[in-house]
């Protein structure tokens, strides 16, 4: 009997990846990982993780890989973890006549300004936005739309990019940033437009969907402005009902508008009233950060598992295991600084770990390498998780946790002996 294959098209960098290759081997499928650079994703080699090295942006050597896997093996399901590859994931499975989402919808959804637009021709409640080529015309928009404004690429993730910008100036200098990028953080082409947007404000959540179905609410912690830096999660959400019926139904609304369904949606909302959620923005994909995993732990439903088998056209698990509450909180760096000597990296971690209820505290980085304040996901140096029984306790312990392993951080001039001690 030939070997069942799961194909992963690319991965993030954190997590969910490395989770998706797990599951699979779970189910007995053999996770092969298609990748143009293996070594950004250490986990493949540590977990000894087939690979397949090829252009994942050229459509015809993609093809070519998979034509000459189908010829050894069954492949039986094709998925990403990465924001940046669920269109050609999807393109993918339909090709090979495997489960999937609409390849055409997701790519509407990963465009941020088609993604609003279609949510405005819907209905579904979302911030005023512009959508530009010009500094000038950014600058016209913001004028229309009233300072502060939100000033971010129509495509990205993990908040790259993603400015508040409180006047004329600092809209022009960013804009000006943007639209002189000609590919982002991953190579890929970026596309020569940005939107100008309204900002919302209000407590910040996320919902999770799988299908049409919202499964668990979100309670999502951002840093300082003028960046948008998660820097914690609580699950699930601890909201009056009717506060979570809005957020609810608004991020299904947002899902079917967009012609999604099939498989995870990760959906980011505002509360701008007491019963009035608005959508920042719809991700065709799990969400990052970490909050598959505490859906997981609070809940008992694994939502990276259900995403596998979905892929391999079978009914996703979805019901309810478990009633605790889980938070996460990730460290990052005050200001300029550096990481200590191993020993007091490891001290840390483990007085981190010693707080009821912690069941994970890490570091990111190795010993001795420099910090600074995040201007996004790839700025945060570590997260602690905890688990409790009340949405308080479990809040309180990630914090705790977060602050002993910022002692592991040293904020000593970098050019000093005393840094490297």
């Amino acid at each position: 009997m030939s070997e069942r294959l799961l194909l992963l098209v690319e991965s993030n960098t954190t997590g969910t990846g490395r989770l998706f290759a797990a599951r699979a081997a779970e189910l007995g499928v053999v996770p092969v990982l298609l990748c143009a650079d293996p070594e950004r994703y250490p986990y493949a080699a540590q977990d000894r993780l087939r690979t397949v090295v090829v252009d994942t942006s050229d459509e015809a050597a993609l093809w070519a890989a998979v034509r000459a896997l189908e010829d050894e093996a069954d492949i039986a399901g094709v998925l990403t973890s990465s924001e940046y590859y669920v269109p050609t994931a999807a393109a993918l499975a339909y090709r090979l006549g495997l489960p999937g989402p609409s390849a055409e919808a997701v790519r509407a959804c990963r465009d941020k300004a088609e993604q609003r637009r279609m949510l405005t021709d819907a209905g579904v409640g979302s911030p005023d936005f512009a959508v530009v080529s010009e500094v000038t015309d950014a600058l016209a928009a913001a004028r229309s739309i009233g300072l502060p404004v939100v000033v971010k690429p129509v495509q990205g993730s993990g908040s790259l990019g993603v400015r508040l910008c409180t006047d004329l100036d600092e809209v022009a200098e960013h804009a000006g940033t943007l639209l002189a990028a000609t590919v982002n953080e991953r190579g890929i082409a970026a596309p020569s437009r940005i939107l100008i947007e309204e900002y919302l404000t209000g407590p910040e959540y996320s919902v999770e969907v799988f299908g049409t179905d919202a499964v668990v609410t979100v309670a999502k912690h951002v840093g300082a402005l003028p960046v948008f830096v998660e820097i914690g999660h609580d699950v699930p959400a601890a909201l009056p009902g009717e506060q979570e019926i809005a957020l609810r139904e608004s991020a299904v609304r947002a899902v079917r508008a967009l012609g999604l369904g099939w498989g995870a949606a990760h959906v980011e909302l505002r509360l701008t009233g007491p019963r009035t959620a608005q959508v920042i923005e719809v991700n065709p994909r799990l969400a990052g950060g970490m909050i598959p995993e505490l859906v997981r732990r609070a809940c008992g439903i694994d939502l990276v598992r259900a995403q596998v088998l979905a892929a391999l056209g079978t009914a996703p698990e979805l019901e309810r295991g478990g009633y605790a509450r889980a938070s996460i909180r990730f460290l990052t760096a005050e200001q300029d600084g550096i990481l200590a000597r191993s020993t007091a990296l490891t001290e840390a971690m483990a007085r981190a770990r010693t707080v009821p209820g912690t069941v994970e505290a890490v570091l990111y980085r190795a010993p001795g390498e420099p910090v600074g304040p995040a201007e996004d996901f790839r700025g945060r140096v570590g997260h602690a998780i905890a688990v409790a029984d009340r949405s308080v306790r479990a809040a309180e312990a990630a914090d705790r946790a977060v602050a002993l392993l910022g002692e592991a951080v040293t904020y000593a001039d970098l050019h000093t002996e005393e840094a490297f001690a």
